[in-house]
């Protein structure tokens, strides 16, 4: 019930290049159809929020990495980030005491319409569920690969979305799966998923599907040598402004090969009339009951220590400096919820 008294939540902006705030805000009660939802945790995704921390959002692209329920706007003051999870404290009755994912900033209670969460199931820790929105997109890749029993698959780019390629993909009967990354660190990742690795020129040849994951011309390029004749690659990659060279004039055209896109805004075409997005994010949840993806995770980092924290999470050199990013950073809220208490970096 609501007492009538103003409630208050904190949320994480970046305020600057390199600069992180907690900013504490008026919570307006949920309406009808809505939930309040009190966070358990947030995943930081290094990728992409290292571009908001460091305030290089291309402006030709800044519409395009807007996140659902982001404030502000790019470079900065911006409250940004899309993987929560949380337990909702009021709403639908069918939904309270639930925990749910929801495409939220890092913040540690909001109200948001009750059809914008999905239930994550009884046999995924919360920790882990932040992984829902990159296990998605891995979903919706591998309906656009449509990937066959006795196919060889090389992923090219080992990061979060590479790896949770990697992770759907070992489940399937494959004559040949191989990880291919530039960084010799992803050796031990690859593994842990009990997949084979390979540097990129040591990668096998005479692939069906390669799936590419680097967001580099070099990977693309390495990419149109590994598929076999009349091939296909899946791009997943997402470049920004960066302008990428493709060679079309070696295998490409020669080969017959296939260069597609994949990308999660829409359900890939195979299942796209027999499948709806919040079908797909739930099976998502679901595949997470695998404790692999533990393996995806580093941390935890507590909210009330981000905006000090950021900096070192975000670096591209964090994991030689000895700070466990993991690919996805898990970051803990308080179990009390929110202190109102503000914290400038």
């Amino acid at each position: 019930m609501d007492s009538g008294e103003p409630r208050f939540a904190t949320a994480y902006w970046t305020v600057g290049p390199w600069q992180g705030q907690l900013r504490r805000e008026e919570l307006a009660p949920p309406r009808e159809g809505e939930a309040l939802v009190r966070t358990l945790y947030s995943g930081l995704s290094r990728g992409t929020e290292r571009l908001v921390h460091a305030n290089r959002v291309p402006e030709r692209v800044a519409g395009l990495m807007e996140a659902p329920h982001q404030e502000g706007s790019f470079p900065c003051p911006v409250k940004y980030g899309y993987l929560s999870v949380g337990v909702v404290e009021e709403g639908p009755a069918e939904l309270v005491g639930r925990t749910v994912f929801c495409l939220y900033p890092h913040q540690d209670r909001y109200v948001v319409p009750a059809s914008e969460l999905a239930v994550v199931p009884d046999g995924v820790p919360p920790h882990r569920a932040v992984l829902a929105g990159a296990i998605e997109t891995a979903v919706n890749a591998l309906w656009d690969a449509s990937p066959r029993i006795g196919d060889r698959i090389a992923v090219v780019g080992c990061g979060l979305v590479g790896g949770a390629v990697l992770a759907l993909l070992r489940r399937f009967p494959l004559s040949r799966l191989e990880a291919v990354d530039a960084d010799p660190a992803k050796a031990s990742f690859a593994e842990r998923l009990g997949v084979d690795f390979a540097s990129p020129d040591e990668a096998h040849d005479d692939c069906d599907v390669v799936v590419h994951c680097s967001a580099s011309a070099a990977g693309l390029a390495r990419c149109l040598e590994l598929v076999g004749d009349d091939g296909e690659i899946i791009e997943l990659s997402w470049y920004g402004e960066q302008p990428v060279s493709v060679p079309l004039g070696a295998d490409f055209h020669a080969r017959r090969l296939s260069l597609r896109a994949s990308q999660v805004g829409q359900v890939a075409l195979p299942r796209r009339h027999r499948r709806t997005t919040a079908q797909r994010l739930a099976l998502a949840l679901e595949l997470l009951e695998d404790p692999i993806f533990d393996a995806f995770l580093g941390g935890p980092t507590d909210f009330e220590d981000l905006p000090e924290a950021m900096d070192g999470l975000a670096s591209e050199k964090s994991e030689s400096a000895g700070i466990q990013t993991g690919l996805c950073h898990v970051i803990r809220y308080p179990v009390s919820g929110s202190k109102g208490r503000l914290c400038i970096r």
